[in-house]
């Protein structure tokens, strides 16, 4: 009797109308697995889950949130396959790239990591972006992920331990918990170090399967090594744990399918796959993630010809952004022109244009094929940049040949399925996590649509993009700084008010209103093409920035001051000082 009075108390409890619900209705649904929209519907989130969906009208109870889908379009979350937390990137941020230890010590670097990964997380989310993987993290992330993990602005992360390797870049040699390298030298190591990550719970291991570090041809090298790499797959499923394998190889990608991994994190460069490649990872289940962007950012950073859109200067870490033009300005020439020549050489273009259409032309025979193909980025690369990248490597991916259907399951209910997480997450169903993005245009007509977002619903909770990351007297600035350099008229007048006014400094006005900001500095766009803006100092004293600058114009170089005042989150006046 005890018991069954007990049931009646908590059952009506459980399910009361108490529950946090939320109501989407008139709605526009993606069925990316039917690959078709559904409109006209209602999908109802209690928490942090999918509780409903019902075509027509529904009852909605009178304390619940309501949210007019009329006209718009909800799609599942977008996951990024591919990331690196340890990385920011900036130019900084790989050491064993390029040595800019003296301008700025690595081990800032690494403490800077730790610090914006919560502003990671965040730009991740307002860009859509619900789940991250990170395929090569170290046992201090891992610690650190579980400090995120009931928050509802962080999307859902899996993580991997440092990736085991037969090659270890020096600069990461000897840091500890930080370090994202476990040299493997022979079976035993592989072993070995497969169950030192299990106390620290990752969520898969990864193995970085270089070739042609020992100085062997790169078919021998691969052979040589595989004992090892066979030995680290066995180890991680016994214990549970799916792997996932840098190869960019055909050999290398061959040899670890052969052998069990679950997840080829890069695409093929070196040749176009055959059928018998292509049917092994269809028999095996491979999931391959392209990463078709990244190389680019190197590239387009050391030969000083990045370009930047508007979405990237407006969503990603302004400050790694800004840092990518310092070569500009950097006091070591000779190491700058050294990287400068070799990316501006015949060969290294050359080079880069024959990886490009080798992996475009590979990623579009997997795709075709029915292989299953999942977005990632390998955000934190000098270059690509976290979070804002993700819209290029989508572009990418289309011009490679891939259908916009194809994309979007790739961004959605395969990032799933690389943990075995579909039944969680990565299509609107009933039962699944309430991660979903609320577009104001159909990204089936055109795949950016996926950047036009009304809403993010992350595990439940509804979310203006807007307003995730707090914006800051700061950031509008260096947003400002950035889009000057890359002569970007639009971008650059993003911060300011409608009513900015200019002034030379106490007090003589010397333009007022972004019309006029826009005739004028677009007119000086044009006329310097090299125009650059070096900062040399900065204040920030409440809702005051100083910036001491030295500036390039042609063959001039001016030195000024410039007091930014922001109000209501625009600049609203700026003084100059000469």
């Amino acid at each position: 009797m005890i018991k069954k009075l007990l049931f009646t108390i908590v059952f009506p409890v459980l399910f009361s109308p108490l529950f946090a619900q939320t109501y989407i209705t008139n709605v526009t649904i993606a069925d990316v697995e039917k690959q078709k929209l559904v409109s006209n519907q209602t999908v109802v989130i209690t928490n942090d889950l999918i509780s409903k969906i019902q075509s027509g009208k529904i009852k909605i109870p009178a304390n619940a949130t309501v949210i007019d889908g009329k006209g718009k379009f909800l799609f599942p979350g977008l996951t990024d396959a591919h990331v690196h937390f340890f990385q920011n990137g900036g130019l900084y941020t790989r050491p064993d790239v390029i040595n800019l230890r003296s301008e700025f010590p690595y081990e800032k670097e690494m403490k800077l990591a730790h610090e914006t990964m919560e502003d990671k997380l965040r730009r991740y989310l307002q860009n859509g972006i619900t789940n991250v993987i990170d395929v090569g993290a170290s046992y201090s992330y891992l610690k650190q992920r579980e400090s995120f993990k009931n928050k509802d602005f962080a999307p859902s992360i899996y993580m991997t331990g440092p990736l085991l390797t037969t090659y270890e870049p020096k600069a990461y040699e000897n840091l500890k918990d930080e370090e994202p390298f476990s040299l493997v030298k022979n079976i035993d190591d592989g072993i070995k170090m497969v169950q030192e990550q299990l106390p620290h719970h990752p969520d898969f291991i990864k193995i970085w399967y270089i070739a042609g570090a020992d100085g062997l041809e790169t078919e021998a090298s691969a052979r040589k090594n595989l004992p090892i790499i066979k030995a680290i797959i066995e180890e991680a499923h016994k214990n549970n744990l799916k792997v996932a394998v840098h190869a960019t190889e055909r050999i290398t990608a061959q040899l670890a399918v052969e052998n069990g991994c679950d997840f080829l994190v890069h695409s093929v460069e070196d040749e176009i796959i055959k059928d018998d490649f292509v049917q092994l990872l269809k028999k095996n289940k491979t999931i391959l993630c392209p990463t078709l962007v990244v190389y680019n950012g190197y590239e387009n950073t050391f030969g000083q010809k990045l370009q930047m859109s508007n979405h990237e200067l407006q969503t990603a870490n302004p400050f790694q952004l800004g840092s990518l033009l310092d070569l500009k300005h950097l006091s070591d020439t000779l190491l700058v022109n050294k990287y400068k020549r070799r990316m501006d050489s015949e060969k290294e273009i050359a080079r880069i244009n024959k990886v490009n259409a080798i992996t475009s032309e590979n990623l579009k025979k997997l795709s075709d094929a029915g292989v299953l193909i999942a977005t990632g980025t390998d955000a934190g690369n000098i270059g690509t940049l976290h979070a804002s990248s993700y819209l290029n490597e989508l572009m990418a991916m289309q011009k490679s040949g891939m259908s916009t259907w194809k994309i979007i399951e790739a961004s959605t209910i395969n990032g799933a399925k690389i943990l075995n997480k579909e039944n969680e997450f990565g299509t609107i169903s009933v039962g699944k996590k309430a991660n979903l993005i609320l577009l104001d245009a159909n990204p089936v007509d055109n795949i950016e649509n996926l950047s036009k977002i009304s809403r993010v619903i992350n595990k439940g909770v509804v979310f203006n993009p807007e307003s995730i990351i707090e914006e800051t007297p700061i950031a509008l600035v260096q947003r400002q700084l950035n889009a000057y350099n890359f002569r970007n008229i639009d971008a650059f007048l993003e911060p300011y008010a409608e009513d900015v006014e200019i002034y030379t400094y106490p007090d003589k006005l010397i333009e007022k209103g972004k019309a006029q900001m826009r005739k004028n500095y677009a007119a000086m766009f044009d006329k310097f093409p090299n125009l650059h803006c070096e900062l040399i100092g900065r204040i920030v004293q409440g809702n005051i920035v100083i910036d001491k600058e030295r500036v390039q114009f042609g063959k001039k170089i001016v030195e000024a001051v410039a007091i930014y005042h922001i109000e209501k989150n625009k600049i609203k006046k700026v003084y100059f000082v000469d």
